[in-house]
């Protein structure tokens, strides 16, 4: 499927129709990686082993996709500082940090029903 080109007021972006840009983006940043990068960047500029020591879990490749697709979309800014070797180091950009209040706010959701959410689980198993 080919997305749309976005044209027009952000007003017209709907996420319900496949061929939206909107929808694609949501889809991009909509994941666990994304939000946790997102997150451990917050206000501070990061290496890339710095934020693979962030992140409990993540692959190389993940973290190296993840970097690419956030800086593709505009939220994350790559410097790469003309050293041997190269070091590299990742910011979030306006709009990153605009994107960084709304993780803040599903990290605190998400902290708050943590045992709700547990318990959910638990009955839902028995």
């Amino acid at each position: 499927m080919v997305t749309k080109q976005f044209t027009g007021s952000p007003d017209d972006a709907d996420l319900t129709r496949a061929d939206s840009l909107a929808r694609e983006i949501f889809s991009d940043i909509a994941n666990k990686w994304a939000l946790l990068l997102i997150e451990a960047l917050g206000d501070r500029t990061l290496r890339f082993s710095e934020l693979r020591d962030e992140i409990e879990g993540i692959s190389h490749k993940m973290l190296t996709q993840n970097l690419r697709m956030l800086e593709r979309n505009g939220l994350v800014e790559r410097c790469v500082h003309p050293t041997v070797p190269p070091r590299v180091e990742y910011t979030l950009t306006e709009p990153g940090r605009g994107l960084l209040k709304t993780t803040h706010h599903m990290c605190d959701w998400t902290h708050r029903y943590l045992g709700h959410i547990e318990a959910s689980r638990r009955s839902f198993g028995a």
